[in-house]
Order: C-alpha cells, then sequence, then structure tokens
C-alpha cells in the first residue's frame, strides 16, 4: 500500500512533504466543518461535507460565512418566538383581571 502511495507520488512529481501537508490541510478544515454541522444540527450541511471533497474550499466557506449565518437566522428567529410569547403571557394576565 504504501508502496504504491510513493509511486503515486512520484509519478506526480510532488514532493512528499507537500503532499502531507495538503493533506493534513484539507481534513483539519474537514473535521472543523463537519463538527460545526454537527453542534448547529445542521444534517443537510453535514452530509454535504461529509461526501464531497473539495480540498477544503467548501469546507472553509461553511465554517467562515454559511455557518455564521445560520446562526444569526436562528438566533432572530428564537428572539421572534420570545416576543410572541411575552404578548401572550402579558395579554392572558391582562384577561384574567
Amino acid at each position: 500500500m504504501i508502496e504504491s502511495l510513493n509511486s503515486l507520488i512520484q509519478s506526480l512529481g510532488i514532493p512528499i512533504w507537500l503532499f502531507v501537508t495538503v493533506l493534513v490541510w484539507i481534513y483539519t478544515w474537514k473535521l472543523i466543518a463537519l463538527w460545526t454541522a454537527a453542534r448547529k444540527q445542521s444534517l443537510s450541511w453535514f452530509i454535504i461535507l461529509a461526501l464531497f471533497n473539495t480540498m477544503g474550499i467548501l469546507e472553509i466557506v461553511y465554517v467562515m460565512l454559511i455557518s455564521k449565518m445560520e446562526c444569526c437566522a436562528l438566533s432572530n428567529k428564537k428572539k421572534v418566538e420570545n416576543k410572541k410569547q411575552k404578548k401572550k403571557s402579558v395579554s392572558y394576565k391582562r384577561k384574567r383581571k
């Protein structure tokens, strides 16, 4: 297995240190993105990130942009729901009096 990997790297003309660096870069971002998607309970993004290998590009875009947009959208949605609940409780208290 290692011999076939070495022969593949040599045939491509890539130094081994560059190959290892790229692999570490890709899988570090993939793990960070998968962890972020799992924490945010975003199953669709988790599946997309797990299946497609985009050399870390999609993972970086997700971590830096998309996960933050979803976070803001979710927090705004929760604020609206809290306001609705407060209005209901205030109107209920007024009706009781």
